[in-house]
């Protein structure tokens, strides 16, 4: 009986202690603790004195409250550690396209583009690229003296590459 009040005592002096730590639990994992360990001394007060709970029973659900709080914090810091991984990526990612746009500058590009008079059909646009900018956290491209979201590139080339289109031929002279 006293391994079983050590054990009582020792969860009693861990749940104060829990408590007094401000910002490491929330208040639901803080009612669940205080909740088992109602649970616990409840089903001591009101065992029957002639047949007592066996120690291994006591000590098995000490280890499952144990490992259910260690499991609980894990996915508390693996929520901060995702939290962390996601702002990283999103500042990858937009560090990233100000790159691509910024290392489009003095290039000829061919964009299509929605067709301002007929709304259904696209028009492609070919020109060098002037300027570079950062609208609402996407990249445009100042191209004609107009600006276009990199979104509409179809193609980019090194200024002064001739334009490939589907319909040119490509003829080859040979000296024999």
């Amino acid at each position: 009986m006293s391994t079983i009040s050590n054990e009582i005592t020792t969860m009693q002096n861990q749940t104060a202690f829990n408590q007094t730590e401000v910002g490491r639990t929330s208040s639901s994992d803080t009612n669940d603790a205080n909740m088992f360990l109602t649970l616990m001394l409840q089903q001591l007060q009101n065992q029957d004195p002639t047949q007592p709970t066996d120690n291994t029973e006591w000590l098995a659900q000490l280890a499952q409250y144990s490992s259910l709080e260690q499991m609980t914090q894990m996915n508390s810091n693996l929520e901060d550690c995702m939290s962390y991984v996601s702002a990283m990526y999103s500042d990858m990612m937009m560090n990233a396209e100000i790159t691509q746009t910024l290392s489009m500058i003095g290039k000829d590009v061919t964009l299509s583009i929605q067709d301002p008079e007929d709304k259904e059909k696209t028009i492609e646009v070919t020109g060098t690229v002037t300027e570079a900018s950062f609208e609402d956290g996407t990249g445009r491209i100042k191209v004609n003296g107009e600006y276009y979201s990199i979104a509409n590139i179809i193609s980019i080339r090194e200024q002064g590459e001739p334009v490939e289109t589907a319909d040119s031929t490509q003829t080859t002279s040979s000296n024999s």
